[in-house]
């Protein structure tokens, strides 16, 4: 009896937190990047559409940066499961269990999938001095000069890398490039731009004011379909159209609550993220960040799961052939 008691009372104390969610404390987006990056940026945006969907709501964000986004991820998996503690994360939630050996967390048994938040293409592109001008060209010239081509990328784990690691393995290049990593995407473009590195793979967020600038080559989008809604990319061929086929990689946002978050929590945060996706302010913020927002089943907790299930099915292969790993 006195167990039944026990069990009730807890029972009560959650459904009754539940129906007062959030409360008057506020929900904080765990960033696990530093601030002022393409991540932090969209958390900021997603925040402020949340607040306008969940009365009563504040939420704010918070950088947790380091290993990686590691760091930031562990922190929010051992966090109180009571909807306060939220991530943020890109493609590292699928990148992360090949690239480290000691993981502290497991992305698919300690959190609750509350929905995709965005699609952010990426751009294939080369220093201002490459000879080639079209995508087969550039191809032409890499298989030619392979071993001694530089790749450039922000750092292990990173949208850059996990995009060369890819793209290499998808045109089976008889010999690698050479990867040089950078402490993030700015010293990254830094020499690229200044010719010190000849290739890179990066997100729209950071790659098109170069390209509009002309100071780097473009070549390709790594999206399975055209850009064709994008003024700048939308005369660029995808990958897929060149031959690399299948090749399909973005570098998704997707949010995130500890594991044994209450269902009605759960429900709604996923029912104020539907909302704040359909957000016109939110939407225009992130055209202009270069991100699709999503509109398909991935927005729901099931389907989300069930993606970045499969993006870590698709990647380990490629950074466990690359020997790409951290301790």
């Amino acid at each position: 009896m006195k167990r039944f008691l026990v069990l009730a009372a807890a029972t009560t104390a959650v459904l009754a937190h539940a129906q007062t969610y959030p409360g008057s404390r506020p929900v904080s987006i765990v960033v696990p990047f530093a601030a002022g990056g393409p991540t932090d940026r969209v958390a900021r945006d997603l925040a402020e559409a949340m607040r306008k969907q969940i009365p009563g709501s504040n939420f704010v964000v918070e950088n947790a940066a380091g290993a990686g986004g590691t760091i930031g991820t562990n922190k929010v998996a051992k966090a109180t499961p009571d909807g306060h503690t939220l991530l943020l994360f890109h493609i590292g939630m699928a990148t992360t269990p090949a690239l480290y050996r000691k993981l502290q967390y497991k992305p698919l048994e300690d959190f609750e999938y509350l929905g995709m938040v965005n699609d952010v293409p990426m751009t294939l592109i080369g220093k201002p001095q490459l000879p080639a001008n079209t995508y087969r060209d550039f191809e032409n010239y890499i298989r030619a000069n392979a071993g001694k081509i530089n790749l450039a990328h922000a750092g292990l784990g990173s949208a850059s890398h996990t995009c060369g690691l890819m793209w290499q393995s998808a045109i089976k290049l008889s010999e690698a490039m050479t990867t040089i990593p950078f402490g993030g995407t700015a010293p990254a473009m830094n020499a690229l731009v200044g010719g010190q590195v000849d290739v890179m793979c990066d997100q729209t967020t950071n790659t098109v004011g170069q390209i509009e600038g002309g100071r780097v080559k473009a070549f390709a989008v790594t999206t399975s379909k055209p850009l064709s809604g994008h003024k700048l990319l939308k005369d660029y061929p995808t990958l897929q159209e060149m031959g690399v086929k299948g090749f399909n990689l973005t570098i998704w946002h997707g949010l995130y609550a500890p594991k044994g978050t209450p269902a009605a929590v759960t429900k709604a945060l996923n029912e104020g993220l539907k909302k704040a996706l359909k957000d016109p302010d939110f939407i225009k913020k992130q055209e202009a960040l270069g991100a699709l927002v999503v509109t398909d089943n991935r927005i729901t907790p099931e389907g989300h799961k069930a993606f970045v299930a499969a993006e870590i099915g698709k990647i380990k292969p490629v950074i466990e052939a690359a020997k790409a790993f951290a301790d």
